[in-house]
């Protein structure tokens, strides 16, 4: 019996429609095709995007290089460890990525003891599921960040570093040290364009058990993301308005406004 096709497709490649679109976007649009299938060079290309992802999510943080960058800042720099001995157990136990180690919470308990100081701001630098992410921008990050709070007038904590870390196990370290903002730095899940991507989560008055909804989050800070001027200009906005009420979470909103440069054929117009 002789095979009969119901479509026959022409093998050279043929581009997607929307290929000047991609200029404006990561995601993974217009690829074309050759033949019925998807051009070899798109298909690396994601094969590649995965294996970055995966490297992303299994990389220690090279704690030493972070400390190497934070140094010139002159402050006291605390690396901290979770209850998530490897990252076997904390992909696997979340909630142990979520509990100081002991060895960490009498290391925080002791310097608070030796300091008897209370601060406005503690930042924590955590590696999350992405120790790349922290390695590539919390360095920069962190002394912009640093900086813009001492222009508030803030006192800053000791710089924290963690690794095995979940969002909420800056909570307890806030708690200890006696920090009535809690800036948690940590390495987003990877994206299939996004290894490097750092979220920012902002809590008031942070507390052991505190739960997610008293937080705020700003993500996607990286080089091809959100910039660190943009996200630090948010950032600032939400704690000062959160100093002024008392609380941050679901019911503390982003109202920060940024300017926006538009050229039209005339002249150029701000618009905020």
């Amino acid at each position: 019996m002789k095979v009969q096709y119901d479509v026959q497709f022409q093998p050279e490649l043929k581009k997607n429609a929307w290929e000047q679109l991609k200029q404006f976007t990561d995601a993974r649009i217009a690829l074309g095709r050759a033949g019925c299938s998807q051009p070899t060079q798109p298909s690396l290309q994601f094969q590649l995007a995965h294996a970055q992802a995966k490297d992303a999510v299994l990389k220690m943080l090279d704690v030493e290089s972070l400390k190497a960058q934070l140094k010139k800042l002159n402050n006291d720099i605390l690396y901290i460890s979770s209850c998530a001995v490897d990252k076997d157990s904390y992909l696997k136990r979340p909630d142990l990525g979520r509990v100081l180690s002991a060895s960490s919470r009498t290391l925080l308990q002791q310097y608070q003891q030796q300091h008897q100081t209370e601060y406005d701001v503690l930042i924590v630098a955590g590696d999350g599921l992405s120790a790349r992410a922290i390695e590539v921008n919390a360095g920069h990050f962190v002394e912009q960040l640093a900086q813009a709070c001492l222009n508030e007038g803030w006192s800053v904590a000791p710089l924290v570093i963690a690794t095995g870390s979940r969002v909420a196990l800056g909570d307890e370290v806030a708690e200890i040290l006696k920090a009535k903002m809690l800036v948690m730095l940590i390495g987003e899940r990877p994206g299939l364009s996004s290894p490097d991507s750092m979220g920012i989560y902002y809590t008031w008055n942070a507390y052991q058990g505190c739960p997610d909804a008293k937080r705020n989050c700003i993500s996607n800070v990286r080089p091809a993301g959100l910039s660190d001027l943009v996200a630090i200009q948010r950032l600032i906005a939400l704690m000062r308005k959160s100093r002024q009420l008392q609380f941050s979470g679901v019911h503390l909103k982003d109202e920060h406004e940024m300017l926006v440069e538009t050229h039209t054929s005339s002249n150029l117009k701000r618009i905020f």
